[in-house]
């Protein structure tokens, strides 16, 4: 009789201490939730980073305007974030088949993409822009006819260089990267290459003995990045307070700030926004 009353006795303590073990877990988690530390959850975004500003490679780290901004956005939403250069291509399959939760690379919104992607509210204004060899004659957008025109595929910079020489023209060379364009342009596979603004102005400003010139030019219309989302997810709505309330707090401003020097012209941006929600 005495050995069973021991196991029952053992038994008795065993499940009080992982009672008091299941009471003291459950405080913990309670006082995590309390003071917010409770683990966030981790959002998987993909991107493109080889167009500077934006997003590029530095030491082995994705940095850049981008990324500066959806991780403020983040921060004030309540998640973390995985981000990976996944390219152009690879980012707008994983969204569309629910790899990825956000997209992240100076994407323009557009009524096209707005039937397969959600994007936020507008973040930043850009125009595209042409950046040439300094041996080539380029004083306009008209001057691109009879050229060789580098573009990244799939970028609003294709869809400018074709409203100029032609959507089936020959003259347009296609690149998968912003890098792969640039290189061409300097080895002089291309006269011209047609990209957004900041991304030209940054590439002359870092190659500054490469002899590479740009001009901008009218006819080419004003666009407006947004982040992607998945069609129908719910972080669009999130994120679209998160970035409204960067806006107003001066944060937005001041990350503007750090990689364009000049100010943000937020009523543009408010604007804009109108047309597309």
């Amino acid at each position: 009789m005495s050995f069973p009353l021991k196991k029952s006795l053992f038994a008795i303590l065993a499940s009080c201490v992982l009672l008091l073990a299941a009471c003291g877990t459950n405080k913990e988690d309670a006082g995590n939730k309390e003071n917010g530390t409770e683990a966030k959850k981790v959002l998987n975004v993909g991107t493109e980073a080889t167009f500077a500003p934006f997003e590029f490679m530095d030491k082995g780290e994705i940095t850049g305007f981008d990324i500066d901004l959806l991780s403020a956005a983040a921060e004030e939403a309540g998640y973390e974030l995985k981000i990976e250069n996944t390219g152009w291509d690879a980012m707008l399959a994983g969204l569309q088949g629910k790899q990825l939760d956000i997209g992240m690379s100076g994407i323009t919104i557009k009524e096209d993409r707005l039937k397969t992607y959600d994007f936020s509210v507008p973040y930043f204004e850009s125009t595209s822009m042409i950046a040439f060899n300094k041996d080539v004659k380029i004083n306009s957008a008209e001057d691109l006819k009879g050229k060789k025109i580098g573009v990244q595929n799939g970028t609003t910079g294709q869809y400018s260089a074709e409203d100029i020489v032609g959507k089936n023209s020959s003259d347009i060379s296609k690149y998968e990267t912003a890098a792969l364009m640039f290189q061409a342009l300097q080895s002089k596979n291309v006269d011209a290459v047609v990209t957004d603004i900041a991304v030209a102005l940054e590439y002359v400003k870092n190659n500054p003995d490469n002899g590479v010139q740009t001009v901008g030019d009218k006819q080419f219309d004003a666009e407006y990045y947004g982040f992607a989302f998945q069609k129908g997810s719910e972080l669009t709505d999130e994120f679209d307070t998160a970035l409204n309330k960067l806006f107003e707090n001066g944060k937005y401003e001041e990350i503007y700030k750090k990689w364009f020097i000049e100010e943000p012209n937020l009523k543009s941006l408010q604007e804009a926004a109108n047309l597309y929600k």
